[in-house]
């Protein structure tokens, strides 16, 4: 006989084989499944009613209460009945799990990424020593998660990671690099003294100094310390005002007035805006039109995602250049929306690929229900550069 079992939020357990009626109006939280039971309903077997007990405890929803509502059967079922039946139980309590599971996940991306976005957005129009030493906290995490990559297992399969004592020195110069580079103006002679530190420190090392270890220290403090430094040169070297910018009228005079309002400023606003709606238009094109795998790096992303997240990119950069008044022609603003995006894309698939390397799924677990620092800034590594490049060469070049 044909029953269907729906799971109401009630205390289960003595686990017992009298089903009483389903009520008139199920929950719409009730989870429905079509199975068939004898009539009249035998025991189920001990070990079938302890292991479907553990099923429903070890799922993190609150317990179940069994209800069933019959219909005449051709014949009982046996205990090979009653054990695909159990499995049916399984699967749908896995289910109802996973949902919960990615509902919850949702909840934590989006509570703390509006309150990342809303906290990095003051940073970023304050400036000054303020947004340095944001930058120089997020390279020192950046660079821890990065070393503890190069030292998991999956890389340091394939090659010999470096000493620990040169790893934790290694942070601190990343870390000091967008200092230097506001009290100074530049970072040429930090990035090229800590390279020579780094170098001689892996010669004069006990043992056989190997090469991987040398490559891979000098890139940690190229990619972890010295391209987040041209956000620091973008936001508070390009000191010009931008004179256009109708925000600076309004602007309190106590918070720097017409003068606050630099190029430098509105760049940086536009650039980390288009980088925002690139990922997030390459998401939801991915997922509405994905069809094309984009490369073997990272198989979620698709062609039609990256279409989707440039054009989003090209939109918010052009809207963004006629709001604030920078900069003043079409395809100047919309070439650079194409570099953001550009930027934002490869810094993407060079994290892609160094996690994949080293055989994890995120670079670590400092922002709840995004993963690691490097997970979320992984768009920014590259893009500050470019847009710096294209600020203070490709703009006057084209006499913009």
């Amino acid at each position: 006989m044909a029953a269907r079992i729906g799971l109401d939020r009630r205390p289960l357990f003595p686990l017992s084989h009298h089903f009483p009626s389903p009520s008139p109006s199920p929950s719409p939280k009730s989870l429905a499944l079509a199975l068939a039971l004898p009539r009249p309903v035998p025991p189920l077997p001990l070990r079938l009613r302890l292991r479907l007990h553990l099923v429903l405890r070890r799922s993190r929803c609150p317990p179940f209460h069994l209800t069933a509502a019959f219909a005449p059967s051709a014949a009982a079922d046996g205990p090979a009945d009653q054990e695909v039946h159990l499995k049916d139980v399984e699967s749908a309590v896995v289910i109802d799990q996973q949902r919960q599971n990615q509902v919850s996940q949702l909840r934590k991306r989006v509570t703390f990424g509006l309150g990342i976005g809303l906290g990095a957005g003051g940073i970023v129009v304050a400036g000054g020593w303020l947004f340095t030493v944001a930058v120089a906290a997020a390279v020192f995490a950046g660079a821890r998660e990065y070393f503890g990559l190069v030292r998991s297992r999956g890389i340091a399969a394939g090659m010999t990671p470096p000493p620990r004592y040169l790893s934790r020195v290694c942070l601190v110069i990343c870390a000091l690099m967008p200092i230097l580079t506001l009290y100074f103006g530049h970072m040429d002679v930090s990035v090229t003294s800590s390279a020579f530190v780094v170098a001689m420190a892996l010669i004069l090392q006990r043992g056989n100094p190997r090469f991987a270890q040398l490559s891979s220290a000098v890139f940690g403090l190229f990619y972890c310390g010295y391209l987040p430094c041209f956000w620091v040169k973008l936001r508070c070297g390009l000191s010009a005002p931008a004179l256009n910018t109708k925000f600076g009228n309004f602007w309190p005079v106590l918070l720097g007035g017409q003068a606050h309002w630099t190029v430098g400023l509105v760049a940086t606003l536009i650039s980390i805006s288009s980088i925002i709606a690139a990922d997030t238009f390459a998401f939801l094109g991915g997922r509405a039109f994905g069809r094309t795998p984009l490369t073997n790096i990272s198989p979620k992303k698709t062609l039609e995602g990256a279409l989707a997240g440039l054009s989003g990119c090209v939109i918010i950069a052009v809207l963004l250049s006629k709001i604030l008044c920078w900069p003043t022609s079409l395809i100047s603003a919309s070439a650079f929306g194409i570099l953001n995006f550009m930027g934002s894309l490869f810094g993407d698939l060079v994290e892609s690929m160094i996690k994949r390397d080293a055989g994890v799924k995120d670079s670590g677990s400092l922002i709840p229900g995004h993963g690691g620092i490097l997970d979320r800034v992984d768009s920014y590594v590259f893009t500050g550069a470019l847009c710096y490049s294209f600020v203070k060469i490709a703009l006057p070049l084209f006499g913009v």
